[in-house]
């Protein structure tokens, strides 16, 4: 039923055993991707099941018997957005609304995935650093599988909703005087040190999980759109995404790929300043600063898979500004009463930023992957749309206010 796999790295192609403890080559100290047999499967067969990520186990590497660590994550909205697409410029544009997963994001299809194989290797303990989302989800499959979760956060930014979630969920969280960046260091040293098994993206196991989503794109469009729009923090998402629907070709049960876009908030765009210059040369943002707090890191550590499925698709990249985020944010709560965090948002805004600029024609079909909730960062709210208003409980004053607005 799952498919035969080996990791491989990217850079020299020493390859690796499944069940092999690694994070980076230890030839070459590339990154690592698994690679699996294309499974002869077919989408009315895998349709047959409920959808989410386990619909699509041919195409997930676990090993047979192992217990499946799952909170019914995936099965996530695809949403027409006729409105926001007028917004934008094009013809067509969905959400792929990723906030409707367990913990409130994208990360609980890596987490699935990721934790099923920390278990089955009989680790007792998972760790990751974290801008908020893995945490939470992080936290709350290593509770539903009774394993023991380090959580390590720069201190000051992460977002309350998340920080709310890792505490409730059990983990023992751990705030250090520095970025993103930082807290990733120490938490890879304190992985290899101690044996606790890392699962941040840099673990290959865990962006398994996260190509389900094209899957399910193609699932509920019935055929691959001709642009998928991703906001990049780390990078694993959108070369996960690019992963899935590669590998769903490789199968034969598609011919066609999408166009993936890659967005950034300008405060935070390492990956698109390498892109523009055409140099090859990564140069790491030293103080990422943005209000999409998701997707404030400096030095991701997929960045080169990241390029690569942009590249691979003949793709777009583009950054946007935090009050372009902050419009689309608005507009889509607005027009379509669909709630999402910043960093969901620089999707759509990237949309429209490309379309203006005659990237994406005005005919497209783009996929917007909105990465998680509103409700993952309720400050945001209050400091963009303002505070309730506040007024003596009579009839009169509510009468006044109303009229005068």
């Amino acid at each position: 039923m799952f498919p035969k796999s080996l990791i491989r790295c990217m850079g020299c192609g020493r390859e690796y055993g499944n069940n092999e403890i690694i994070y980076k080559c230890q030839n070459c100290g590339s990154l690592l991707e698994v690679i699996i047999e294309p499974p002869k499967a077919t989408l009315a067969e895998m349709s047959k099941r409920p959808i989410g990520v386990w619909r699509y186990r041919e195409f997930l590497p676990v090993d047979e018997g192992a217990e499946v660590v799952s909170l019914q994550e995936g099965g996530t909205p695809l949403y027409r957005c006729e409105k926001l697409a007028k917004w934008a410029g094009v013809r067509s544009l969905y959400i792929k609304f990723e906030g409707a997963n367990p913990t409130g994001s994208f990360k609980d299809r890596g987490m699935t995935l990721g934790v099923t194989k920390a278990k089955s290797l009989g680790s007792r303990a998972v760790a990751c650093a974290s801008t908020g989302n893995t945490s939470a989800s992080l936290s709350a499959y290593a509770a539903r599988a009774g394993l023991t979760c380090y959580v390590i956060l720069p201190a000051g930014k992460v977002a309350m909703g998340k920080l709310a979630q890792a505490l409730m969920h059990g983990a023992k969280v751990i705030t250090v005087k520095g970025n993103f960046d930082d807290a990733l260091k120490l938490v890879v040293d304190l992985s290899i040190k101690m044996g606790i098994y890392l699962l941040n993206s840099i673990n290959p196991w865990r962006l398994e999980g996260q190509k389900t989503l094209a899957f399910e794109v193609v699932d509920q469009l019935g055929h691959v759109p001709e642009f998928l729009a991703v906001p990049m923090g780390n990078c694993g998402n959108i070369s996960a995404i690019w992963k899935g629907f590669s590998e769903f070709k490789a199968a034969g049960i598609t011919k066609a790929l999408p166009q993936m876009y890659g967005v950034q908030a300008e405060g935070a765009s390492p990956v698109v300043n390498m892109l523009r210059k055409e140099t090859g040369v990564f140069e790491p943002v030293m103080n990422p600063e943005t209000v999409a707090t998701a997707i404030r890191i400096g030095n991701p550590v997929n960045w080169p898979k990241a390029v690569r499925a942009i590249k691979e698709s003949k793709g777009l990249f583009d950054t946007v500004s935090d009050d372009e985020i902050v419009e689309a944010q608005k507009v889509i709560a607005y027009v379509e009463g669909i709630g999402v965090e910043p960093a969901s948002a620089a999707s759509v805004a990237g949309v429209k930023k490309a379309t203006a600029k005659g990237q994406v024609g005005k005919e497209s079909e783009i996929v917007c992957v909105c990465t998680g909730h509103l409700l993952k960062d309720p400050e945001e709210v209050i400091k963009v749309c303002g505070r309730p208003i506040e007024i003596p409980p009579d009839l009169k004053a509510v009468s006044e206010l109303l009229f005068s607005s």
